[in-house]
C-alpha cells in the first residue's frame, strides 16, 4: 500500500527496524548522551519542584462544601492535576536516566572494544 502523504514512497513496508531507521540517522555518542540526560534532568528537577507545590497547595486548601458532586468533581480534578504533573517528572526523570545509561554503556563498549582490538594484534 502506497503512503498517501508522501507519493514518492514505494509501497513496500520495512522489514525491520534497520530498514525503518532513515540512512541519515547518527549514532548516539557519549556526548550526546550525557547532554540529553543534563538536558532532561535539568527539566525534570523543576517539574518535580512544580508537582509538590500543586500537591501541598491543594493540601493546604480544603473544599468548603456540602454538595457531595461538587467534592466528587474537586477531589477528581485535583488528582488529576497532581497526576499528570507526577507523570511528566516521572518521563523526564527516567529519561535522564536512561540517557545516563546509555552513554555509560556505549562508554564501557568503546572501552571493551579498544582493548579488545589491541590484545589481539
Amino acid at each position: 500500500m502506497a503512503d498517501i502523504t508522501n507519493p514518492n514512497s514505494s509501497s513496500q513496508t520495512p522489514t525491520s527496524a534497520v530498514d525503518a531507521v532513515p540512512a541519515k540517522s547518527k549514532q548516539p555518542t557519549v556526548l550526546r548522551c550525557m547532554t540529553g540526560s543534563l538536558i532532561a534532568g535539568s527539566v525534570a528537577v523543576p517539574l518535580y519542584a512544580l508537582t509538590m507545590s500543586i500537591a501541598q497547595s491543594f493540601a493546604s486548601k480544603p473544599v468548603h462544601s456540602d454538595n457531595i458532586t461538587v467534592i466528587k468533581i474537586t477531589v477528581a480534578v485535583r488528582t488529576l492535576v497532581v497526576g499528570m504533573a507526577t507523570l511528566a517528572t516521572g518521563i523526564f526523570a527516567m529519561a535522564a536516566v536512561g540517557l545516563m545509561l546509555l552513554g555509560l554503556q556505549i562508554l564501557i563498549q568503546k572501552l571493551t572494544k579498544k582493548t579488545d582490538t589491541s590484545s589481539g594484534v
